[in-house]
């Protein structure tokens, strides 16, 4: 079975093709995806927007089975914030930071400004994502899946992408940028989202309920 995955991102990519290495299932990037407008995210829970991306990018693929997912970062003290805008923090607040740095750093930085005042001990935080899997505009399956972390004060680690640099395993030792990636991709969110919806499509859990 093949699933098309709205996305471009690499790491995101990477991240559910070896969700799915030990499958029956092919992940591949939804094609001509750069030439499809991309659709507005305004929803206000990750679900919300991984639904409305996965109806609308699976009207570009007429009889294929599409996924799109919403992902980021909740960090507790900051009320569950970035949240939906993960991707967008620093920009949506006006931060600019160091121009020579990328989106991430300057997300990360960002971050760490925001939390300057609050102590290790209170810095519990988790990765989240939801993913749908859509057929022609109709929501199909929903997977969920999250890892629970901290934040620390300084970024450490060259591996991942986004806020692994500041996002510590307490059970590794390590964050998720040091991490190996065979273990990353066996606890990351996006993983086990997609463990996840592929559980519900083999036992033909149809989720088409919940995404009306």
């Amino acid at each position: 079975m093949k699933l098309y995955v709205a996305t471009s991102n690499p790491g995101k990519l990477r991240d559910f093709a070896m969700a799915a290495q030990d499958t029956s299932v092919d992940i591949e990037p939804l094609p001509k995806l750069s030439e499809i407008p991309a659709p507005p995210e305004n929803e206000t829970t990750f679900a919300g927007n991984a639904l409305a991306k996965a109806a609308y990018y699976s009207g570009f693929a007429p009889g294929e089975l599409v996924v799109a997912d919403d992902s980021g970062l909740e960090v507790d003290a900051l009320g569950g914030e970035p949240g939906v805008r993960s991707a967008r923090y620093a920009a949506d607040a006006g931060f600019a930071g160091d121009e020579r740095h990328s989106i991430d750093q300057r997300n990360n930085a960002y971050l760490l400004r925001e939390l300057q005042a609050v102590p290790p001990g209170q810095r519990s935080a988790r990765y989240r994502c939801a993913l749908v899997a859509a057929r022609d505009g109709v929501c199909l399956y929903t997977g969920e899946g999250s890892v629970e972390g901290k934040i620390l004060t300084e970024p450490r680690g060259e591996g991942g992408f986004g806020y692994d640099p500041l996002f510590y395993l307490s059970e590794f030792g390590k964050t998720m940028a040091e991490i190996d990636l065979a273990t990353k991709h066996g606890i990351s969110h996006r993983g086990r989202a997609l463990r996840d919806l592929l559980n519900k499509m083999k036992r033909g859990s149809n989720d088409q309920h919940q995404c009306d």
